[in-house]
């Protein structure tokens, strides 16, 4: 897999236990030219994905069937894949090793998840 991936022909890990939001997710990013891996739908097949396919980024939804993704954020961390957390809840709490990530409030708009994968991509090929 090449660094310099231009971010349209990225693979993007979803992981993601609803339904209608996954459905969604990966039409807007077909659309937009990525090349989806998944849904992961439970946290056997988030973490099978996380560990063993070829991916430049991922959309994490922290929880994932009542159980917190960290294991999966982790990782994708020793992994070197940058990704964006989700999550519908209010008030959720992070584990300082994951304040600075980037986050995103559900629901969100189409624009703030591309905006940010966008912004990952390039990080991810400057760096």
């Amino acid at each position: 897999m090449s660094e310099n991936r231009g971010e349209k022909d990225a693979r993007i890990l979803v992981i993601e236990d609803s339904p209608v939001v996954s459905l969604h997710t990966e039409d807007l990013l077909r659309d937009e030219g990525y090349f989806v891996v998944g849904p992961a739908y439970d946290m056997a097949a988030a973490t099978d994905l996380a560990t063993r396919e070829q991916v430049d980024a991922a959309i994490v939804d922290l929880n994932i069937r009542g159980e917190k993704a960290f294991s999966v954020l982790s990782i994708l961390k020793e992994r070197d894949i940058p990704f964006i957390i989700t999550s519908g809840y209010a008030n959720w709490s992070m584990p300082d090793e994951w304040q600075t990530r980037p986050r995103l409030q559900k629901p969100f708009n189409d624009q703030q998840l591309l905006a940010g994968l966008e912004r990952l991509l390039t990080e991810k090929a400057t760096s």
